[in-house]
């Protein structure tokens, strides 16, 4: 009896020493090592390197799955690719749920469905994952900011008072900061019923208020560093209140306006900061991006 409890002991003390190490992971380091290692992968095509770095990450960090990069599917595609061990289907179970929120078009992705039948998962299994996902998601997030981005967009479509509805919306997100936590794509998805609500635009039209500046630039800094946020989406914030409010050239260079580079490395500086690709990487990206997506039309 004396043995078993100094076993359990050990194992409480090793999930409290885990849980705190956890919370205390800062994801710009994430995002820099996907940035370093996507580099590998884009630039110099180097396979193995690939899998090798990617697979010491995610010991380290629960991988994310960003978009244009997704980093965790491109690792299990070529751990497959390679024969190499990617965890099966614990790891293939996980990546469908780091997909969820873009699941009605991953559905139509022939080479990732055989993927996952090929180890052993149904289509059955998948929409049970999926549907256990759903049943996770916040939804008074979901309620909240569904209000909140529906009268943005009336906003502006419509000519109604975009200032008064603005600082409406400031509030509400305030709100869901304090009480409910950043409304990421984990806990609200991209759609609520026919409703398409990505959460860069709303916070992108914050940027217009000198009032609210220093409370989502400090906030939303925190959401980058526990993986709940974009960086890109911060970024063009930060850039569209330095274009329209102080009237100075952008910082990270994601939101440009009229605006044109004049130090590569500084801007290169600032965006690895909060863990966004150089602009050459970043231009890369895109590039790859759009001609995947028109290929596959």
């Amino acid at each position: 009896m004396g043995k078993f409890f100094l076993y359990l002991s050990c194992i409480t003390i090793l999930f409290i020493i885990s849980s705190c190490k956890n919370r205390n992971l800062n994801y710009i380091t994430y995002y820099n090592q996907v940035n370093n290692i996507d580099s590998i992968y884009r630039f110099k095509k180097d396979i193995q390197a690939t899998v090798k770095q990617y697979k010491k990450l995610f010991r380290q960090y629960p991988p994310l799955n960003q978009n244009r990069i997704e980093e965790y599917e491109t690792y299990i595609r070529l751990s497959d690719q390679q024969h190499k061990n990617f965890g099966g289907k614990k790891s293939l179970h996980k990546l469908i749920f780091l997909v969820a929120p873009y699941w009605q078009y991953k559905k139509k992705d022939s080479t990732l469905m055989n993927l996952f039948q090929k180890n052993g998962i149904t289509p059955q299994e998948m929409e049970q994952d999926i549907a256990e996902w759903k049943s996770k998601n916040n939804r008074k997030l979901i309620d909240s900011f569904s209000l909140a981005f529906q009268r943005d967009q009336d906003s502006r479509k419509n000519n109604l008072d975009i200032i008064k509805n603005d600082k409406k919306n400031a509030e509400m997100l305030k709100w869901m900061f304090e009480n409910e936590g950043f409304p990421s794509i984990q806990k609200i998805g991209l759609w609520n019923n026919n409703l398409f609500m990505p959460v860069g635009p709303l916070l992108l039209h914050m940027a217009d208020y000198d009032e609210y500046h220093q409370y989502f630039k400090t906030k939303i800094l925190e959401y980058i560093k526990s993986g709940e946020c974009p960086p890109r989406d911060y970024a063009a914030m930060i850039d569209r209140y330095y274009l329209y409010v102080l009237k100075k050239d952008p910082p990270y260079y994601i939101y440009i306006g009229q605006s044109s580079v004049k130090d590569s490395t500084a801007i290169n500086r600032n965006r690895k900061s909060i863990g966004l690709p150089s602009i050459k990487h970043g231009y890369a990206i895109i590039k790859d991006y759009n001609k995947k997506n028109k290929a596959e039309k």
